[in-house]
């Protein structure tokens, strides 16, 4: 039972990440020259290609995927690609977080966010690391 809970907790904060990351895009989106800035085929000085629509469609689909597995996986191979993939969104958003602060432009609500997020994928690595020892 100890177990299912602690699978069912992490699928939650990974359904959480995916629903921050998306609001925290769709309030990007509403910055101001930030439409203007997408017709005009760039984003936060990055041209929009396939290829970086592709990289940012992969990063909103890892946490979906990893709500289902997370319910999904054998034991074993549950804990460890949270704990993994855990480190690696948390190191990713903290990156993230630095990057913007040293361009100075990270609006309040960017960073509430981006806070969240960091948060939440390093609890999806506590609970994979804490894992329930008696069925692991």
């Amino acid at each position: 039972m100890e177990v299912l809970r602690c699978k069912t907790r992490i699928a939650v904060l990974w359904l959480f990440l995916a629903v921050a990351m998306s609001a925290m895009m769709v309030l990007s989106f509403m910055g101001p020259g930030v439409v203007e800035e997408i017709i005009a085929g760039e984003i936060e000085g990055w041209e929009i290609s396939e290829g970086l629509l592709v990289f940012f469609g992969i990063f909103w689909l890892i946490p979906l995927i990893m709500a289902v597995l997370s319910l999904t996986l054998k034991d074993s191979a549950n804990r460890w690609t949270n704990i993994v993939l855990g480190i690696v969104v948390t190191v990713w958003n903290i990156v993230h977080l630095i990057m913007h602060l040293a361009e100075g432009e990270l609006p309040l609500d960017h960073l509430m966010f981006m806070v969240a997020m960091i948060v939440v994928s390093g609890l999806i690595f506590w609970y994979a690391w804490r894992w329930p020892e008696l069925e692991a």
